[in-house]
């Protein structure tokens, strides 16, 4: 997916971990989604939790879209080819079908509880189009930034199916990382977690963690108690390192599904803008160059019907990094 808000922020990101309370619960902090077009005559409009001036980055999760429940015939997905540099993209699907290409020459589709992740270190394109069978279209598109020794990875576009692991009135879906005694094979190239996790009405679960991972838990629907915290469909909660368990209450009296991220504090300061992370202003220049070139650092998607994206015109100043807020 294209990151196209009409002014996109350059971000410098460097993961805090909040003090924990007097009484030695974790504080949960509360993130809101903004509304973000994703472009075209029928625009997909998705819900953006990160990045933004609260938080930037939960471990290496850099970027998270929530999209739908939407009728896809009056809204579908349709992104043309565009590129990607210094990240891992994470589709993850609740309903709906998205067709994918990239100059890999992966041809995949993407289908509910199916993960399909896609590497662009020095330099990737594809495009994603929901399919003509597909009635209503829901989901989540995440990022994930490459470390500073790994960020000129080679292409790679990678496949996995989780098998859901029942606890306690929970079904879990472990997609990246380990949760729940069950580990996905997905390669990474930092210590990650990513699991959707479906509450029974009014269903309690507690969940082992990593002490060493910040979490954030992404809200689709129900409301759901994080500790102490109520968080409401597209909220994100936020729980810094240190927490050895995680206790989650479907507060509703229907089903309610999450997404849980984690990983270790992303230590490195980078810079995201539009669809590249780097490390520079430079950076972020010579990839935008390259895409409107047409270089062979992105290559060619082969079989979409259309035109590719163009990139955003860069601001006329040096690309001003933002980190998350200081330490309380």
């Amino acid at each position: 997916m294209s990151n196209v808000e009409t002014d996109p922020a350059a971000l410098r990101c460097k993961a805090a971990e909040d003090p924990d309370r007097p009484d030695g619960s974790p504080r949960v902090e509360v993130l809101s989604a903004r509304e973000v077009p994703l472009g075209g005559p029928r625009a997909l409009q998705v819900r953006r939790t990160l990045p933004q001036r609260a938080r930037t980055l939960i471990g290496a999760w850099c970027f998270a879209d929530h999209y739908g429940p939407v009728d896809a015939s009056a809204t579908g997905m349709d992104v043309p080819p565009h590129p990607h540099t210094g990240l891992q993209t994470v589709s993850w699907l609740f309903s709906g079908e998205i067709e994918h290409r990239d100059t890999l020459g992966s041809h995949a589709l993407i289908r509910p509880g199916e993960l399909n992740l896609m590497t662009g270190g020095h330099g990737i394109a594809h495009s994603e189009v929901s399919t003509p069978d597909t009635t209503v279209i829901h989901g989540v598109q995440l990022w994930v930034a490459l470390p500073e020794r790994h960020r000129h990875a080679a292409r790679d576009f990678q496949h996995h199916v989780p098998q859901a692991v029942r606890l306690d009135g929970a079904d879990i879906k472990v997609f990246l990382g380990s949760l729940a005694g069950t580990t996905s094979p997905v390669r990474t190239f930092t210590p990650l977690l990513g699991a959707e996790i479906v509450l029974a009405p009014r269903a309690a679960i507690t969940l082992d963690l990593d002490t060493a991972f910040e979490h954030g838990l992404l809200v689709d629907s129900g409301d759901v108690r994080l500790i102490d915290t109520v968080l409401r469909p597209a909220e994100l909660g936020y729980v810094p390192c240190g927490a050895d368990t995680l206790t989650l209450v479907n507060e509703s009296d229907a089903p309610a599904r999450t997404i849980l991220l984690g990983g270790p504090p992303f230590e490195e300061e980078i810079v995201m803008w539009w669809n590249f992370i780097g490390r520079s202003h430079e950076d972020i220049v010579r990839a935008r160059d390259d895409w409107e070139a047409a270089s062979d650092r992105f290559g060619s998607v082969e079989g979409y019907p259309g035109r590719r994206l163009a990139a955003p015109a860069l601001p006329n100043a040096v690309i001003t990094p933002r980190g998350n807020p200081p330490r309380r």
